[in-house]
């Protein structure tokens, strides 16, 4: 009976260790996967900002040449410099 016992408490502590080590593995798989989403949301923003200002680029571009859409888009840069700065004022 008391060997049994020993049995029991030992296929337990074995179980237990296993989850143990499962839940290790589970945990360190978590990690890296919200490590990766981060990565991932970062490079989606990053991706929408460039399609955001190739959009504005094709807007400007779309009645005129490079040079001229190059000039509106250093004239309204220059403009929102000027409004930040009374902004700050």
């Amino acid at each position: 009976m008391l060997d049994d016992l020993r049995k029991d408490i030992a296929g337990l502590i074995s179980l237990y260790e296993e989850q143990k080590h499962r839940a290790d593995v589970l945990s360190l798989k978590l990690s890296k996967a919200e490590q990766d989403v981060r990565k991932y949301k970062e490079q989606i923003t990053d991706l929408n900002l460039q399609i955001d200002n190739l959009h504005l680029m094709n807007a400007f571009m779309a009645d005129t040449d490079r040079q001229g859409a190059r000039q509106r888009i250093d004239k309204l840069m220059k403009e929102i410099d000027r409004c930040i700065e009374l902004l700050e004022k």
